[in-house]
């Protein structure tokens, strides 16, 4: 997690995942690159050498160890992949005590909760095109 410039919050500076096999931690280039793969992690369980196309295998060192230099979270297993022009935060409270999810919609809107988000959609219809409730999870991730 990194500090928010001006802020108390910290977000999610890192996209990781284990590999099935070696256990190893694999950096993940993107948050949707990540989310893709958590999305469908217990159908198509993640192996090192889906990772550029073969470049990285089990014979490699981890790419980062679990440690204390930073806040480790870990999301449940195929949570949906966030709609296009969405984006999913994971938010820190100032205290350190939880975490809070929301999602930045296209037009700015920030979404709380699951209850906002058919309100949402209904409001703006343009998105019930590539967006429905079923694709938005308020399940935080679990502080290591």
């Amino acid at each position: 997690m990194q500090q928010q410039s001006g802020t108390f919050s910290k977000t999610v500076d890192i996209w990781t995942v284990q590999c099935a096999e070696c256990f190893k931690w694999r950096v993940i280039p993107t948050q949707e690159e990540y989310e893709e793969i958590r999305s469908k992690v217990i159908e198509e369980p993640f192996v090192c050498s889906k990772m550029a196309m073969g470049a990285v295998s089990c014979n490699n060192a981890a790419d980062i160890e679990l440690n204390n230099s930073r806040t480790w979270l870990i999301d449940k297993p195929n949570l949906p992949k966030t709609p296009a022009g969405f984006k999913r935060r994971v938010v820190m409270r100032k205290d350190g005590s939880r975490l809070d999810c929301y999602y930045n919609t296209p037009n700015g809107k920030v979404l709380r909760s699951l209850n906002e988000v058919p309100t949402f959609l209904d409001k703006n219809q343009s998105f019930k095109k590539y967006a429905s409730v079923r694709d938005f999870s308020f399940i935080c991730p679990k502080m290591m």
